[in-house]
């Protein structure tokens, strides 16, 4: 995907890969928060850049639907694949003029230095980052802007559940959320193995607990459920092919397909959904850049749940 160094374009990637040959993720940089002095709750102060195929990016997407932010948070959208350049607009957005994202990020520090990720929260009156880190960004749009009309005041993070949320957070990140990536950056057979051999590990272990409960958490949608879900619309349509995460598919299983159909069929989640952005990020990005025309997969069938 290539990086900045002191501000410069280069197109050659940090390594992401230990002695081992396992997919190493590095840190988010930007870590501010809104609600901090220096970023207040504001409408129409902030903005935000993602790529509608990407699953970390994705969740920011999904969260500004289903918290009713869509008036109060603008947003621009990459094109699906990324190209010699990163993330691409194909043209100028509007917001910043910028042609990629390192043209934003550029924006708010000249001399950066580091990968040019999605999402980026970015301030439009101090005209910087305020935040590229999706897991920060979630949990802000959750509750930093409930004051605000319109605004929906469903919590997903609840006082109560947030030791279980938090739990199922580390858990799922570590064996599915980026376990998929750990299985298809895989630079070794070994380092290959474990990684597949825990994902369904863990699929295995999820399906049995979602066949006792309608949520990760019980009856409530939290947090954790819509990180979870992230990854699985994207299973069948992508890790299960181009990243190898072959054993079976999510439609296999017995409780997470319909779980993950649920979770799709909740009000303004189905928009948010970009079945073509999804197959061009992972297959447009990589030659010979040719997007399958299946699976087809169908979000819409009823649950039953």
């Amino acid at each position: 995907m290539g990086q900045l160094v002191d501000g410069v374009w280069h197109s050659k990637d940090l390594p992401r890969n230990d002695a081992n040959g396992e997919f190493v993720r590095k840190a988010s940089t930007f870590r501010a928060f809104v609600g901090d002095d220096a970023f207040p709750a504001e409408a129409g102060r902030y903005h935000l850049f993602v790529n509608a195929g990407c699953p970390w990016a994705y969740r920011t997407v999904l969260y500004r639907a289903i918290k009713g932010l869509t008036q109060l948070i603008s947003i621009s959208y990459t094109q699906p694949a990324a190209g010699p350049q990163g993330w691409t607009f194909g043209e100028p957005e509007t917001l910043l003029g910028a042609l990629h994202m390192h043209d934003v990020y550029t924006a708010a520090d000249p001399r950066f230095t580091g990968r040019c990720t999605v999402p980026v929260l970015w301030d439009k009156h101090s005209h910087t980052i305020v935040n590229n880190e999706s897991a920060d960004i979630i949990r802000m749009l959750n509750s930093a802007f409930d004051a605000f009309p319109g605004v929906s005041q469903v919590d997903y993070y609840p006082a109560a559940l947030r030791d279980q949320i938090d739990h199922f957070n580390e858990h799922i990140y570590t064996t599915v959320n980026n376990g998929v990536y750990r299985v298809g950056f895989a630079q070794s057979q070994e380092a290959y193995e474990d990684a597949f051999d825990t994902l369904f590990e863990t699929l295995d272990g999820l399906d049995t607990h979602l066949g006792e409960q309608r949520y990760l958490c019980g009856e409530q949608i939290t947090e954790a459920d819509w990180r979870l879900f992230a990854t699985l619309a994207r299973f069948d349509l992508a890790y299960h092919g181009q990243f190898k995460c072959n054993r079976q598919m999510l439609k296999d299983y017995a409780n997470l397909w319909p779980y993950c159909r649920d979770l799709y069929q909740q009000p303004g989640v189905a928009d948010t959904v970009d079945v073509q952005a999804i197959r061009g990020i992972y297959y447009g990005s990589r030659p010979p850049r040719v997007l399958p025309k299946g699976p087809e997969v169908d979000f819409a069938e009823p649950h039953g749940r």
